[in-house]
């Protein structure tokens, strides 16, 4: 079983930036696609960003998409959120997923699905003030 640790979260104003990551137990982590996916309070958790096996490709939400970018180091069992440009809208609790059963041919409506994702993290809170 994959345990999952995020980080790198705090309060930025607004127009700042913060980047998260996510440590993964597992030793076989390449072997997993992965994901961030946020949760406001009251709100649903919503996907922000996914990435393949070795990086090779990556997918964002359109709310996110020029603003956060991806990333992943297999070397350290490790992905990467990078988020530029912060909004107070950003506000969430943010957690990362970990998955095996997306494939190659998975469509980007199952990669930024929550129950596309066996494993998750505990989250790391994000504050942007306005």
């Amino acid at each position: 079983q994959v345990q999952l640790v995020e980080s790198g979260g705090g309060l930025v104003q607004a127009g700042g930036s913060l980047k998260l990551s996510c440590a993964a137990s597992e030793r076989t982590f390449s072997l997993y696609n992965m994901g961030w996916f946020r949760q406001a309070p009251g709100k649903e958790r919503t996907f922000l960003a996914a990435i393949t096996w070795y990086g090779t490709y990556t997918y964002y939400a359109d709310s996110v998409k020029g603003r956060f970018t991806i990333s992943r180091d297999n070397a350290k069992n490790t992905v990467y959120l990078q988020m530029n440009s912060l909004k107070h809208e950003d506000t969430a609790v943010y957690y990362c997923g970990a998955t095996r059963r997306l494939s190659s041919g998975s469509s980007h409506s199952s990669r930024s699905s929550p129950g596309s994702y066996d494993y998750w993290g505990r989250g790391t809170q994000v504050t942007v003030s306005s």
